[in-house]
């Protein structure tokens, strides 16, 4: 199936048929039920009749393979088992993911709680103690299926895809693949400048949404799906926002506490900005790949205008300008703009 016939498939995925498919997997609701949001998969939470409730996610064909899933789930069940808090799959009778009708799914408790208040320099210390955490569980052994993003091949793929598939404005075609390749060169040059440079399992998209705070229990992390090898600053660069120096207090705090639990390497703050810029080549592509579902026009109404990607020329020209300056200046995610993953 192309991109085309994947985003139309799932485009009919009804309440109905989730409900049918968590039903033969023994999760049997009690009537109350509600749809989250998600671009990417289709999200559930489901009341069951054993009071429980559980948040059932159906996965988009085609993005990933049984074994990457199969691989993410392994890797929240360690977590889990390290008292590491994040939300991992149920056994649904015996795997944690479920095929039924051509479709895949897997299901969590509901992880309740709200954004975390980052301004405060504690909740940033505890959630550096946390991904400390987190990141000693993803050293102990590597993914065999998961992506890497330890050099600039996420972002070669994502250009490569653009150009193959004529997702640009040939007038502006020439120059963003212009700014493009010498910000990937700019990249690799970046990652080589770093021998020895550690990669392990991560969250891979470690922003603030995907943490929950609870008053009591502090925070946990929610959402594996986008869970990838790569260095450890990638887990930690998202967290940060502000003007400059905010930002260096903000990524103390966060160094503070991971360095209570795990060495980190400060060598790897060169990488924010070269992380940065595959994450914007990279999120083109997948507005691009997923633009034939209905969903994408709705919530994304200026991409693929001739504005938009003369936008991107600009911005990744301002990225060459930010890996060219040493050191880099931690910048935040431009909220939803660039929400990693979800490709």
């Amino acid at each position: 199936m192309d991109e085309h016939e994947i985003n139309a498939a799932f485009g009919t995925l009804t309440p109905e048929f989730m409900l049918d498919a968590l039903d033969a997997a023994g999760l049997h609701g009690d009537g109350r039920m509600l749809q989250l949001n998600s671009y990417e998969n289709r999200v559930l939470q489901l009341h069951l009749e054993d009071g429980r409730v559980a948040v059932a996610k159906f996965y988009r064909p085609g993005r990933w393979s049984d074994a990457q899933i199969l691989e993410e789930h392994a890797f929240a069940a360690e977590l889990a088992a390290a008292e590491v808090p994040v939300a991992a799959p149920w056994m649904l009778g015996d795997s944690t993911l479920r095929h039924q009708g051509g479709q895949r799914f897997a299901a969590t408790l509901r992880q309740g709680g709200r954004g975390p208040e980052l301004e405060d320099p504690e909740v940033l210390t505890w959630i550096g103690r946390l991904l400390g955490r987190l990141h000693n569980v993803g050293a102990a052994r590597p993914f065999a299926h998961r992506l890497r993003w330890d050099s600039s091949q996420p972002g070669i793929a994502a250009r490569d895809w653009l150009l193959a598939n004529k997702s640009i404005p040939l007038e502006i075609e020439p120059v963003w693949l212009d700014a493009a390749n010498r910000c990937l060169d700019a990249v690799q040059r970046a990652f080589d400048a770093i021998p020895g440079l550690l990669t392990l399992r991560l969250h891979g998209d470690c922003h603030p949404g995907n943490i929950l705070w609870t008053p009591d229990k502090g925070p946990h992390f929610v959402d594996l799906d986008d869970a990838v090898s790569g260095p450890a600053i990638q887990d930690l660069w998202m967290l940060l926002s502000g003007d400059e120096l905010s930002i260096r207090q903000q990524l103390a705090c966060v160094l503070e506490g991971y360095e209570t639990v795990r060495e980190f390497d400060r060598r790897e703050l060169a990488l924010i900005e070269p992380l940065r810029t595959l994450r914007m080549i990279h999120h083109s592509a997948w507005l691009a790949k997923r633009w034939s579902d209905p969903a994408f026009p709705l919530a994304f109404p200026w991409f693929g205008t001739p504005n938009y990607w003369s936008d991107q020329v600009a911005k990744l020209k301002e990225q060459l300008a930010s890996m060219d300056t040493s050191p880099p200046a931690p910048q935040a995610p431009e909220d939803e703009e660039y929400k990693f993953w979800d490709m």
